[in-house]
């Protein structure tokens, strides 16, 4: 089935489609206990991402329903704070078994709603589907992100996670530089259409000359780890936005939400760094670096 047209912008949008005083001030307001927690206090940082990854699971669970999915919000939420609290306190083993709950729990929620409901409503799906799609969120959400909390304990985990966190950056930086100049072969037209070949090969060279530079100057480790670990980030970050590109052009939508002022919604900001934190975090131990 072709993909929905997506929504022209409105023809008061701001140039470029977002509100630039909006956007900075936005992003300063989440820099800001961004540096906290991953510098001194990893509590905060865990607070933080509880409310994104509430958040996000919103986000992803409205748009779905407008496919006809009876995606449950509440476990979600409860399962995204449950899975960052369980990688803190008990590691990988916490992370998976609090991802089993988080799972055991939707299909729970799911069978007594549909109990209590016995005749869907209109076009929705059969309780079976919603539940599949509610996991689905949960491993693509909280349990991904929830690396994050892996790897900034590792030692020299505070600088580990502000790696991967700019090599993100550089990813989307020197990638909409180099499309913009050099672009001319898509990557996939009809999922991100932007997107070149150009441009990615930009961010592979712009994130490897950043990622072996701290590698150098920061660990003391081969230039090529550095290098390496870039690769990883640069092929998981672009991986994660051709992903959520795919859903909101199911979904037949431009932004996930507007939670985010001049940023759209809060997985239009984390869909590089979802897939970005669990490859850095087993690069990094693949590569021996932890």
């Amino acid at each position: 089935m072709p993909s929905p047209t997506l929504p022209e912008p409105a023809r008061n949008e701001p140039r470029g489609g977002r509100d630039l005083p909006a956007a900075i001030a936005t992003g300063a307001a989440l820099l800001v206990p961004a540096v906290i927690g991953i510098l001194f206090f990893v509590e905060v940082l865990i607070l933080l991402f509880s409310v994104l990854l509430c958040l996000g699971v919103w986000e992803v669970a409205r748009a779905l329903k407008g496919q006809g999915y009876n995606v449950p919000v509440v476990p979600l939420c409860v399962g995204s704070v449950g899975m960052l609290v369980a990688a803190y306190f008990a590691a990988e083993e916490g992370l998976v078994l609090s991802f089993a709950l988080t799972s055991a729990l939707i299909l729970v929620w799911v069978w007594a709603s549909s109990a209590v409901r016995a005749t869907p409503i209109g076009a929705e799906k059969p309780p079976i589907q919603s539940a599949a799609a509610a996991v689905f969120i949960g491993c693509w959400v909280p349990f991904l992100v929830s690396f994050a909390v892996l790897l900034v304990q590792m030692d020299d985990g505070a600088w580990r996670l502000t790696v991967v966190v700019l090599l993100v950056v550089c990813n989307d930086t020197f990638g909409y530089i180099a499309g913009r100049l050099f672009g001319r072969r898509p990557m996939a037209p009809k999922v991100s259409p932007k997107k070149s070949w150009e441009g990615f090969a930009g961010s592979l060279l712009g994130a490897a000359a950043v990622s072996a530079l701290f590698s150098w100057v920061v660990f003391d480790e081969p230039l090529y780890a550095g290098v390496l670990l870039a690769v990883i980030v640069v092929v998981a970050a672009t991986a994660g936005d051709f992903a959520e590109s795919m859903v909101k052009r199911e979904a037949g939508i431009k932004d996930m939400s507007n939670a985010l002022p001049g940023h759209g919604g809060v997985m239009d900001r984390l869909d590089s760094v979802v897939w970005a934190m669990p490859a850095a975090y087993l690069g990094v131990v693949a590569l021996g670096l932890a």
